[in-house]
């Protein structure tokens, strides 16, 4: 296949923050007298790498290492998650904090971009030592951490109960219990209905929206869903109770297949006491290469970054790609993707579900007024639409993906942040 991107973009070798500035170097040309300030988004605001140590239970010592990245605070908070993963890096979580602070502007929530992670198996510890591990990140994170200054939420390998020893180490050296110093609690510290279901609940609600505009009935589609963890597990309880079908479903132990459709609910009651999808009754297991070439409506990354690449964009036969994670695609896969006629749903809008309940979820616990989870859905469904349609509707105008209109707009409401604020000093 002909294509005009360097050899370097081919070979797929880009760290995340890499791909992350390829993305803003995409957009720049459509900034105009804003993309004077480009170079802000190209540089974090602040930086914290700490050593984590803690106690383990027969009394030795382990240390990890701990990041927290504010990219940038100019339209509000922090907002980003924290995750534990044995490949957490530096430039991994440089780009997720940039992505939500693209996210976060996309969306039109007023939030800056931020996140964290640890370096860590998190199933190679007991729960003591991962409530040890992530007091002792959090009171390192103090000084950073507040619900007007950085807001963490859960990522992956993370969840509510770590949210609730974050949220509890927080208020104890501040003296007072602070409940929006994080989002994604339990219910009775603050959380919010819905949450838990957001991120994937709004993977449904783009994938609908972008099937509406290209002439896709969600009802009896085929869904192949690449993850299934709180994102891809959500997402396909969804699409199934919207008549589609879950034909695939991959995991970190492989594929598995059946054409007449796979009960999610079933499916998550397997892994729940299996660890995998494999052997999962009815369907058939595929190799990696069979998995990403299936004939589907929507293909569904909700796992890692760098997931969609030069090498298996050439054989998706998706009609719509709806990014549940963050930078699954990258930059070489999204050209390839557009010249064969394939729509990307950017992981900026189509995952955004999650934060959007977090900003639902912060305002209830300052006003101490909560919401029903109807209202929380019919809010999320409505921001949700609003920005797809504002990114569809530049990429049509401009002749862009719906990254680059995506892309336009967040970066739009960030630059002129920046210079209706101006330097100081």
């Amino acid at each position: 296949m002909k294509t005009d991107l360097p050899s370097y973009l081919l070979n797929d070798d880009l760290s995340p923050w890499e791909i992350f500035l390829e993305q803003i170097d995409r957009v720049t040309p459509y900034l105009g007298p804003l993309a004077r300030w480009v170079d802000f988004l190209k540089r974090p605001k602040r930086i914290l790498v700490v050593d984590v140590p803690v106690r383990m239970d027969d009394g030795s010592f382990a240390h990890f290492e701990g990041y927290r990245i504010q990219h940038s605070l100019v339209r509000g908070p922090g907002k980003g998650g924290i995750r534990y993963h044995p490949k957490v890096s530096l430039p991994e979580v440089m780009a997720l904090a940039g992505w939500m602070t693209i996210k976060n502007a996309a969306v039109n929530v007023p939030y800056g971009g931020a996140k964290g992670g640890i370096r860590v198996d998190p199933t190679r510890l007991s729960r003591a030592e991962l409530e040890r591990m992530t007091r002792r990140y959090a009171s390192e994170l103090n000084i950073l951490l507040g619900p007007d200054k950085d807001i963490p939420a859960p990522d992956v390998n993370t969840n509510d109960q770590i949210m609730a020893w974050i949220m509890d180490t927080y208020s104890m050296n501040e003296g007072r219990t602070a409940t929006g110093v994080v989002t994604g609690k339990p219910l009775p510290l603050g959380g919010s209905l819905g949450r838990r279901e957001a991120t994937g609940h709004g993977v449904f609600v783009a994938a609908a929206e972008a099937a509406k505009r290209s002439g896709i009935n969600v009802k009896d589609a085929r869904v192949v869903i690449q993850g299934f963890g709180n994102v891809g597990s959500a997402a396909a309880q969804i699409f199934h109770q919207q008549g589609a079908k879950i034909i695939a479903v991959q995991d970190s132990s492989g594929a598995i297949y059946c054409a007449r459709g796979i009960e999610p609910t079933r499916l998550l009651e397997h892994t729940k006491h299996n660890g995998t999808v494999h052997n999962f009754p009815g369907a058939e297991a595929v190799e990696a290469k069979e998995f990403w070439a299936l004939e589907t409506e929507f293909l569904v990354p909700a796992a890692l970054e760098k997931q969609i690449t030069a090498d298996n964009a050439q054989t998706i036969r998706a009609r719509i790609v709806v990014e549940g994670a963050n930078g699954p695609t990258t930059p070489a896969a999204d050209d390839i993707l557009r010249e064969r006629g394939v729509i990307v749903v950017p992981d900026v809008i189509a995952n955004a579900g999650g934060v959007i309940v977090s900003y639902f979820e912060w305002v209830q616990d300052i006003s101490s007024f909560f919401w029903s989870e109807d209202e929380i859905n019919q809010r999320l469904q409505r921001i949700m639409q609003e920005a797809l349609a504002s990114a569809w509707d530049v990429s049509e105008l401009r002749g862009v993906t719906l990254r680059t209109g995506a892309y336009i707009i967040a970066c739009n409401r960030v630059l002129e942040a920046m210079e209706l604020r101006g330097l100081y000093p």
